[in-house]
């Protein structure tokens, strides 16, 4: 009997997830009810953040902290090159310019020399905000990045979306010791799903009570925080221009009843890392994941480094035997200054870190559902198409 289709990444469902959502759908509330207040608490709670604040997906979880920062017209913000374009086009989003970052062409991360490099290329607008990238779920020096980023007088803000369930120095990603927010996707291809869904997490009281607010429509309706109809129950203020960024209570219960699990999405893609690790070591032309130091990473992503030449082939007809064999693939990422979008505006800014790191990288299959042997059989595929 031939073995099921492995993708590069599927979302891990069982009966929990679907009595949450049940419950809910049972219940009076759909949206804007207590599901997504207890999301928020539990969330909290996993990360260590004071405050952890829900929204739509992961895209407008970065849009809303750089808007809650004050990112705006006549600002920069710094993004690596290597990272899916959502990072830059929220600052694009705010009116801000971009600059990029290289990054290490072994992990594909922002370095604390490709962040001073990339301060150094900042003209016609201030910096006013840094967003390091944890790439495939490896978290960057995030103290080296702040001390860079705070001298130069901006914000850090994690896109974290790859990273739930990573820690650094023993603190998870998003406990907010080294950056002013972060920002968590529940993308079905994540650690954790929602269908879609995003959280940006904080240790600034203020921001967070900006961000409720700024998900909504700018619409206030603590009477504390009002500037009139302080008795009238009716009364809501729109006190600045938001938007509908809103998580609904259905996803808010799907991704806490997945959140109640983490500790196993986290040991089983760990167990997985290590299996392809081991079935790599050695290998004549492909390169396991180079590890950040520091870092205990739940990998979102399994990208290896192949080199394409050295083995007579190209990626495309790599991933296109690899789909012939049952193996999906993705390449993560392509750099973003060489978009047509960011060409038109920049150029083609694309650096030497990035370009010789997206030449050679593809990303494996890696989830929670895949079986114990699956590594193995990825690998076996890869050296069949490979002739290795």
């Amino acid at each position: 009997m031939p073995k099921p289709f492995l993708p590069y990444g599927r979302q891990s469902i069982d009966d929990s997830d679907i009595e949450a959502v049940a419950r809910v759908l049972r219940s009076d509330w759909l949206t804007t009810g207590p599901e997504v207040d207890a999301f928020e608490a539990d969330f909290a709670a996993t990360t260590g953040a004071g405050h952890a604040i829900a929204c739509s997906n992961g895209t407008t979880a970065l849009h809303l902290a750089l808007a809650g920062l004050d990112v705006g017209p006549g600002d920069v913000c710094i993004v690596p090159a290597i990272t899916f374009m959502a990072t830059a086009n929220a600052a694009i989003y705010c009116g801000a310019d971009v600059v990029f970052a290289d990054v290490d062409a072994q992990t594909g991360l922002m370095t604390p020399d490709t962040l001073r490099q990339a301060i150094g290329r900042v003209s016609g607008g201030r910096l006013q905000a840094v967003l390091p990238v944890h790439l495939a779920g490896q978290c960057e020096d995030m103290a080296a990045l702040r001390e860079v980023a705070t001298a130069a007088g901006a914000k850090l803000v994690e896109d974290a979306c790859h990273a739930l369930g990573t820690s650094w120095h023993g603190q998870p990603v998003g406990a907010g010791d080294n950056s002013d927010a972060a920002c968590f996707s529940f993308h079905p291809v994540k650690t954790i799903a929602a269908g879609e869904g995003g959280m940006v997490t904080t240790n600034d009281a203020a921001l967070a009570a900006r961000l409720r607010r700024l998900r909504s429509h700018g619409i206030e309706r603590d009477p504390a925080r009002m500037e009139q109809g302080q008795d009238e129950p009716w009364w809501h203020e729109m006190q600045e221009l938001g938007w509908n960024y809103r998580l609904c209570d259905v996803q808010a219960a799907l991704a806490r009843s997945q959140l109640s699990r983490l500790d196993v999405f986290a040991a089983k893609r760990k167990a997985l890392a290590a299996a392809y690790d081991a079935a790599l070591e050695g290998h004549p032309v492909i390169g396991a994941l180079a590890r950040t130091p520091d870092c205990d990473p739940c990998l979102h992503l399994y990208p290896v480094r192949i080199d394409f030449v050295a083995a007579g082939t190209d990626r495309a007809s790599v991933m296109n035997r690899l789909r012939d064999r049952g193996i999906g693939s993705q390449v993560h990422y392509i750099p973003v200054p060489s978009q047509p979008w960011y060409r038109r505006r920049y150029g083609n800014q694309t650096p030497a870190g990035a370009a010789a790191y997206y030449q050679r990288t593809l990303s494996l299959p890696l989830f929670a559902d895949m079986a114990e042997d699956d590594p193995e059989r990825v690998v076996a595929a890869l050296n069949d198409v490979l002739g290795v």
